[in-house]
């Protein structure tokens, strides 16, 4: 009689002496160890991590803790719908967690939950090896490279897509799992978690899912079970992660529509290709200075024509073992196995996809839908380095094992070609110099990497002092390697302006000043431009309200009106418009901007700037300090009216000549009710409350009635009440917002309700 074994009954077999507990025991003392510079407080993830993700960080917190909702700030960009901004961090449960029970996030919790976040996809990735019935020293090498190497490890400041990341092995390991045992239940599971993922809504996500997709294909055509099995598994992790998805990506969906960015021509893509050169540092971390200082910076994309990469990003060693694992491991027995010819199409489609405008392949891949919504074909890099970590365990259980014995010969003259060939390289670029300390230090590693493999396979190494080996050497390789550079990890102090209770004097000046010139009409904006990197969104942890900000997603009536651009850590990212051509602008006015922070004179950002535009204040430090006092309040009645087409106002620039502390422009039929022979307060305007979600306003209109302006961004999301009614809510000066009042007192609240905006505009 012959049994047939499933795979769970031949993975229990395959790993019973493994020692899977240590391994993952072992794993985290050692994440701990490489991740203890950050966690110490000694240094901090910096760039996009600080400059805006910690912001959003602080500000969920202080929402939360305040009593308020995060769904709309009025911190950044004159008003931004935060329930639908995937970087918000409203649906990454991580934070939102810590966000409900820590009222002031510190610079250490943020890096922490990045840090938990890489381990968790580790041990997942352990957990998805334990079930296929392959090696814990093998899992071990993939955890380690999956979670600190590539660009897990230096572009572990994109917060946002190293959270995608994270979330990869776990669906993963529960969706093999769902089709290994054709399991409803760990098929909602990988549903819920895949969910996740898909929240962040960044291209690391979009290629996860496209990865999850195809996985569950292959493995629906190729398993020796019934088609129609598979279907209870899929069906109900469908099911569970529509149900999670559905309304934030709705919201999402519509602010694209409304956004700056809701498509990527494939010219705008290729910009941000991957140069083929940069796969040179799967042999040598360094060797192209790219742990150094910039200056001395010199592998691509530098001499790169039309190219907007940091040098960070093309940066993908992931250690040598794990590199040295998988050419050791090559050969007919390696491509046997379905999971490794899955994961070794997929590192191809990645690596192709990464190189962009490098091969024909990319434009073919434009094509798939999606794909043009992106506009930086190198992010394939997370996911070519999460194919290359599974693929580096899966050979090493194979040399383990016995099953893939390397030649020693072989495999020393394969790694040393390669050695010569980045040398080679080196040389040609004229930097043979520079290379030769990182090229040397990836010779050695590479060479204690080939003595474990060949011990390994020579049967001298085993059990638990084999996972202690991979560790040891894993954990060296990448601590230095890898390890705290200009680009993963500056010191905290630099970032002191993002701390809620910073010292900063310029905060300090600001916030000084706001108060002394408050009022019952006013909440007066400001602007930090060309100060720093991490400046643009400090105003969201300080509670001030900045007219532009840091973000590659606008709301497009803004852009289109101001010019805003993405971030202005620069003189040259402060863009202007048609509309908006000088600081001297009546939309300066309008936007109620009184303050000005530059890290540069204004006439280096502003080159229509003349004496006397703005009044200078002081200096502190290297930051000016200018004053706009025509600045209006927030809250305003006029009582004129002009009839105006926003579209051709945008594209002459050419604002008509009037009052517009008296007149408002709307897209409405004219009116206008004279003021003259009434007292000056006869059309006024005062804030009861303003939060973030819900603003109570008191105005008073003169006989004939008028219009209560309120300088914040329109967006349809927002509804209004006049007097307890329900009162639309007119687009006035192009940008802005206005509601219609009769004479007389009345008070006007304004309430964010996104479901019952989104609903009415699906309606149309």
């Amino acid at each position: 009689m012959t049994t047939t074994l499933s795979q769970k009954d031949i993975a229990a077999t395959a790993t019973r002496d493994e020692p899977y507990a240590f391994a993952a025991t072992l794993f985290l003392a050692c994440a701990a160890l490489l991740a203890f510079p950050w966690l110490s407080g000694r240094v901090t993830i910096p760039w996009d991590a600080k400059a805006h993700f910690q912001p959003q960080f602080v500000f969920l917190a202080h929402a939360l803790h305040s009593g308020q909702s995060p769904f709309w700030t009025p911190n950044v960009f004159a008003g931004m719908p935060q329930i639908a901004d995937p970087q918000s961090l409203i649906f990454a449960p991580f934070f939102l967690i810590a966000a409900a029970l820590v009222p002031e996030p510190s610079f250490i919790l943020e890096d922490a939950i990045v840090f938990a976040m890489l381990a968790m996809g580790a041990l997942a990735l352990m957990a998805y090896f334990r079930d296929r019935g392959w090696s814990a020293a093998g899992a071990l090498v993939a955890a380690f490279a999956f979670a600190f190497g590539g660009s897990a490890a230096w572009r572990i400041q994109h917060t946002g897509q190293i959270m995608s990341l994270s979330w990869l092995p776990v669906t993963l390991w529960l969706l093999a799992r769902a089709l290994d045992r054709r399991s409803a239940g760990s098929g909602a599971a990988a549903g819920a978690v895949a969910a996740f993922m898909v929240l962040g809504r960044d291209q690391v996500a979009f290629l996860g899912v496209l990865t999850l997709a195809a996985y569950a294909l292959y493995r629906v055509a190729t398993d020796d079970k019934p088609i129609l099995s598979a279907l209870a598994p899929l069906l109900s992790g469908a099911a569970v992660g529509a149900a999670i998805i559905a309304l934030p990506l709705a919201f999402t969906l519509e602010l694209a529509a409304h956004s700056n960015r809701p498509e990527i021509d494939l010219d705008g893509a290729h910009k941000g290709s991957l140069p083929p050169a940069s796969f040179l540092t799967l042999l040598s971390a360094n060797i192209f200075g790219t742990d150094g200082p910039l200056a001395a910076f010199w592998g691509p994309p530098v001499g790169e024509p039309d190219l907007y990469l940091a040098r960070n990003m093309t940066d993908v060693y992931a250690g040598a073992l794990t590199l040295v694992a998988v050419l050791a491991a090559l050969g007919r027995r390696f491509v046997a196995n379905k999971e490794a010819r899955f994961f070794a199409a997929a590192l191809a489609f990645f690596a192709l996809y990464a190189l962009g405008r490098y091969t024909p392949a990319f434009a073919l891949i434009y094509h798939i839908p999606g794909v043009d919504l992106w506009r930086r074909p190198a992010d394939a890099t997370f996911l070519f380095g999460f194919a290359l970590a599974i693929l580096a365990g899966y050979g090493f259980t194979l040399i383990e094992r016995g099953e893939s014995r390397p030649r020693a010969a072989a495999l020393i003259a394969t790694m040393v070609a390669l050695f010569a060939l980045a040398a080679v390289y080196a040389a040609h670029k004229a930097h043979l110099a520079q290379a030769l300390t990182p090229l040397a230090l990836g010779a050695a590693l590479t060479a204690a990497a080939v003595m474990l493999s060949l011990a390994v396979s020579g049967g001298r190494l085993r059990g638990v002092a084999l996972v202690s080996a991979v560790a040891a050497l894993m954990t060296a390789d990448l601590a230095v390697s890898n390890g705290p550079n200009e680009s993963t990890a500056l010191p905290p102090e630099q970032f002191d302006v993002l701390r809620a209770n910073t010292k900063d004097p310029v905060i300090a000046f600001l916030k000084e000043r706001l108060q002394e010139n408050a009022a019952p009409d006013r909440r007066d904006r400001v602007e930090l431009a060309a100060i720093d990197f991490h400046w643009p969104n400090a105003t969201l942890v300080n509670g001030l309200d900045h007219d532009l900000g840091y973000n590659p997603i606008r709301l497009k009536i803004l852009e289109d009106a101001t010019g805003a651009g993405d971030h202005l850590a620069l003189p040259e990212q402060r863009e202007f418009s048609k509309l908006y051509p000088a600081y001297r602008s009546p939309l300066s006015d309008m936007l109620g901007l009184r303050y000005v922070a530059t890290g540069v004179p204004i006439e280096e950002i502003d080159k229509r700037y003349k004496p006397g535009d703005f009044t200078e204040l002081t200096q502190i430090g290297k930051t000016h300090l200018y004053e706009n006092k025509s600045a209006f309040p927030r809250v305003m009645v006029a009582t004129c009216a002009l009839h105006v087409d926003f579209a051709g106002l945008e594209q002459s620039g050419e604002w008509p000549e009037a009052d517009y502390r008296e007149t408002v422009l709307l897209e409405e039929p004219p009116i206008c009710h004279s003021r003259k022979g009434l007292p000056p307060d006869a059309a006024r305007a005062r804030i009861l409350s303003y939060g973030n979600t819900k603003i109570a306003v008191e105005a008073h209109a003169p006989p004939g009635g008028g219009w209560l302006v309120l300088n914040d961004v329109w967006h349809p999301w927002w509804f209004a009440t006049l007097d307890g009614a329900p009162a639309d809510i007119l687009r006035a000066n192009v940008m802005f917002r206005a509601v219609a009042i009769p004479e007389g007192r009345h008070e006007i609240r304004f309430v964010f309700q996104p479901l019952q905006g989104l609903i009415r505009e699906i309606r149309g």
